[in-house]
């Protein structure tokens, strides 16, 4: 028996690399963004192209839209991003869904709706988003998870326009992009509703940026809030989401791609921001400290509880706090990991937290990547998350019953009724749903709305934004819930075959050109891993500064999924540079995975370069 310590596992060699020609773009949803027109690569020969592929469920893939614009705008005639839709719930595989979300999110570039993830299993992605860069004569050139890669992309871009335009290669001029033909309605995908004192109704319309005030009747436009252009000014908005009223008689907003808190006065129409810089918040940044000097990352919803104003900070998977009085801002609950963890409040885990209703004792939370419904009660020991429904990320459909067995799909909405029991808009589901607390059942209120997205309660009805109906539709609270056969489903990816035994799961990451892992301050690199069910791994969960790790799989369980949570951070490499720009690269997967057999010893997961 020898005690002494093993030699630490090096770290694999780099590999040459072949030139791999691109695989075809192809999925049976068809094109969008193309006047109708099918494209193939030949299509594309003489651009770079960026392939996106993203998922609208997905806030990780909002943010990397809204990073492409700047580069689709500067170099529009040599790079055509294509955006492949690749869906993790059943309700993404429906086009027409897909089309409203396209316009939604003013994608501006074709989209293939790929249903059956057939591209996504040509180009081997394992996570949203996935981003591709293919150079004008067809070949992958890089490939990169999660968001924060523009100013790479960018600058890959600037070295294959410079030597494609020498070599004869690259082809000038626009793109297949087609606009779509607007279509007038007083609403474009609203967001949240508030009821004001007035008795008027303000509703967050998303997709014009601006806030509008309906008359009690839901329908009659009273006033527009903001100049229906994206901005960050007295007039401006981008993507506003959720609404709370405050003690004052003003309206707190969720601006959302603004990263921001904002407060509307409805006495005087005044708009000012109260918290964020108008940036998004990465890792390393602060976490608490003056409301104005705190980066914020994807505010969705807003909620007065206790004495200060809670934030479902979608883009961090946390809930912050905003405190009027004293101008700060801290994190509440929440690691940053996504996924279903509960217990004391700083070690829970949420997953798109998108949804809050407060009531006396409870902030209820709808939790949308997970399908759950939570919440946040204080206790003597401190705030506690608890999941009332719900059991993953993976696991949703449509099941009354039982909360322990009851499932959601990626609710976005949470509203406190009369009788203490909470209604969800369940919006994939297109449903309302109702959960009691007194008897721990779930039971569906109405069916057959268009991905309601918020509720609120104006005396015995209850007003439901239907989101993708564009508009507000009143309901009279039933008093006896409506049944509905129960549909599970599971997300469609297909498990990846594994060993038994030893696993090497690699992290491939290499920094950009023109940059280096910034080690200064210790480590430059973060590895977390963990498993569902937990005892799929007997050895290697928990975490890490190495980007690789040999994970010991449990003989007894033959399936689950890895959950892996890996961050890089590199700086520009300029020694006559005192302060070298640096950058957060950072990706969260979850790979179903199969024991059998002859399967794979190595699990090589991309977050920045290739790997064979």
């Amino acid at each position: 028996m020898n005690d002494a310590a093993p030699a630490p596992t090096p770290a694999p060699a780099p590999r040459r690399r072949a030139r791999v020609r691109a695989p075809e773009l192809i999925g049976k949803g068809g094109w969008l963004n193309t006047g109708g027109k099918e494209l193939t690569l030949a299509d594309l020969r003489g651009k770079c192209v960026v392939v996106d592929f993203w998922t609208f469920c997905c806030i990780n893939c909002l943010h990397v839209l809204d990073e492409l614009r700047e580069l689709e705008e500067k170099h529009r005639d040599t790079v055509v991003i294509v955006g492949v839709h690749s869906p993790k719930f059943v309700h993404e595989a429906d086009h027409a869904a897909v089309v409203d979300a396209v316009e939604r999110y003013e994608v501006h570039h074709p989209v293939l709706d790929d249903p059956e993830l057939a591209t996504w299993k040509q180009y081997a992605v394992r996570a949203w988003p996935t981003l591709v860069v293919i150079d004008p004569e067809g070949y992958v050139v890089a490939q990169h998870a999660g968001e924060g890669h523009a100013h790479a992309i960018a600058r890959l871009v600037e070295e294959l326009e410079a030597e494609h335009e020498a070599k004869g290669t690259l082809r000038r001029g626009d793109g297949p992009y087609v606009a779509p033909e607007p279509v007038a309605t007083d609403l474009r995908f609203p967001g949240k509703a508030l009821a004001l004192p007035s008795g008027n109704l303000l509703v967050s319309d998303s997709t014009r940026h601006q806030l509008v005030e309906l008359a009690p009747d839901g329908e009659s436009v009273v006033r527009r809030i903001g100049s229906g252009e994206r901005g960050f000014g007295p007039e401006g908005f981008s993507e506003p989401q959720g609404l709370a009223l405050l003690p004052d008689g003003t309206v707190v907003v969720a601006d959302t791609v603004n990263h921001a808190l904002r407060r509307f006065d409805p006495a005087t129409g005044a708009v000012e921001t109260v918290a964020g810089t108008g940036r998004q918040w990465w890792q390393g940044s602060p976490t608490s400290g003056p409301a104005l000097e705190v980066d914020l990352s994807s505010p969705w919803d807003v909620a007065w509880w206790q004495g200060r104003v809670w934030i479902a900070m979608a883009g961090v998977h946390q809930l912050w706090t905003w405190d009027p009085e004293a101008g700060t801002v801290q994190v509440a609950a929440g690691t940053t990991n996504e996924g279903l963890v509960d217990g004391p409040a700083a070690e829970a885990w949420f997953a798109q937290p998108s949804g809050l209703a407060a009531t006396e004792d409870r902030l209820w939370v709808a939790d949308s990547e997970t399908s759950a419904l939570r919440y946040v009660e204080n206790t003597p020991d401190g705030y506690v998350v608890t999941s009332a429904v719900g059991s993953g990320l993976f696991d949703f459909g449509h099941r009354d019953g039982d909360a322990a067995q009851a499932l959601l799909q990626h609710p976005l909405g949470v509203t406190a009724l009369p009788d203490g029991s909470v209604a969800v808009c369940d919006t994939y589901n297109h449903a309302l749903r109702r959960y009691d607390p007194a008897t721990g059942q779930v039971s569906t209120l109405a069916t057959d709305l268009r991905e309601p997205s918020d509720a609120v309660l104006v005396g015995d009805d209850i007003v439901v934004v239907e989101s993708a109906r564009h508009r507000l539709t009143r309901l009279r609270l039933p008093e006896e819930a409506v049944r509905v056969d129960a549909v599970a489903h599971r997300t469609q990816r297909a498990a990846t075959e594994v060993a038994p035994g030893t696993l090497r799961l690699d992290v491939v990451f290499q920094a950009p050109a023109g940059q280096k892992l910034d080690t200064r301050y210790g480590p430059s690199t973060r590895l977390l891993v963990s498993s569902t069910p937990p005892g799929l791994l007997a050895e290697g969960e928990g975490p890490g500064s190495d980007l690789f790790r040999d994970l010991v799989l449990d003989p007894d369980v033959t399936e689950g999924v890895l959950h892996v949570s890996a961050m890089a951070a590199s700086c520009d490499d300029d020694p006559a540079n005192e302060y070298p720009a640096c950058h957060v690269h950072q990706q969260d997967w979850g790979v179903p995975v199969r024991v059998v057999a002859g399967g794979a010893a190595r699990l090589p997961l991309v977050l920045a370069g290739m790997d064979a």
